[in-house]
């Protein structure tokens, strides 16, 4: 009998984590957890969620970068200024969500799980390109909530150890992933930020000045998009900075993005600049 059971969970095993959900409890998935309960071809009501912009990333000598701003929006009011949009996938890549945030979150996590369910299973990490697919297929997973309002668009950034490079891939709603060159940015603010990634970035940026970018992006992007917070020295809030190299992923200290923010400022004041 214990025999028959050990063959049984042998056979149903896999090294997808969200694979294995699916199996057993589909209402657990994020994208499945809205619609559980709802009658087949009836619309879920429109939901007042909050939303979270805006995520920027770069290549830079030795890796790449991801950041993003600290607000939610509910409509015209500010929902959070404490939410985090950036987090470590692995120990090698970073995600970064904008759209739908309890959604965003969920899938974050449970893509954090994916990766460590898979290296578990199979004694081995999975390689980049693998690890965007799954993110491209969990994003499709939730195709049904983006055609009702309650869209997710990561950005997925990592260091691909056997090519020794950071490389760094953007999502539309159906899943579709493309893997993006020099820098990115998604989220309502994501105009504004990429317009000053395109003055500011270049080839070769060591680690400092990459920070410096991305911080300076996000600061022309919330000078213009209301849903985008800037640095806060007054409430002591800063964006959330990510690089990613060959020593792994590694959070920037919040004192270090403090003076970065105030040289930002300091400078603006001192040109007078109006825009």
């Amino acid at each position: 009998m214990q025999e028959t059971s050990a063959n049984q969970v042998a056979a149903g095993a896999t090294s997808s984590f969200t694979e294995h959900l699916q199996r057993s409890r589909p209402e657990l998935l994020p994208y499945n957890a809205l619609q559980h309960g709802i009658p087949a071809g009836t619309a879920a009501a429109p939901l007042q969620t909050p939303h979270a912009t805006t995520i920027v990333a770069m290549t830079y000598a030795g890796g790449v970068l991801m950041a993003g701003d600290r607000r939610a929006t509910m409509g015209n009011v500010i929902a959070s200024r404490h939410i985090e949009k950036v987090f470590p996938a692995d120990q090698y890549s970073v995600l970064g969500i904008a759209g739908t945030a309890g959604i965003a979150l969920d899938i974050t996590r449970l893509f954090q799980v994916e990766l460590e369910h898979y290296e578990k299973i199979e004694g081995t990490q999975l390689s980049l390109d693998g690890k965007a697919n799954r993110l491209g297929a969990m994003i499709r997973g939730n195709l049904p909530m983006a055609m009702q309002g309650l869209a997710v668009v990561p950005l997925f950034a990592g260091f691909d150890r056997p090519a020794g490079v950071g490389r760094l891939f953007s999502y539309d709603v159906t899943g579709g992933r493309y893997e993006e060159q020099e820098h990115h940015t998604v989220g309502s603010g994501s105009m504004f930020a990429r317009g000053a990634l395109k003055k500011l970035w270049r080839p070769g940026l060591p680690e400092a000045d990459a920070v410096q970018v991305a911080v300076e992006a996000l600061y022309d992007a919330a000078d213009d998009d209301s849903a985008t917070g800037g640095p806060d020295p007054v409430r002591q809030l800063w964006p959330v900075v990510y690089t990613v190299s060959r020593s792994g992923a590694v959070r920037i200290p919040e004192r270090q993005l403090a003076a970065v923010a105030g040289t930002i400022i300091e400078s603006r004041a001192v040109a007078q600049r109006e825009a």
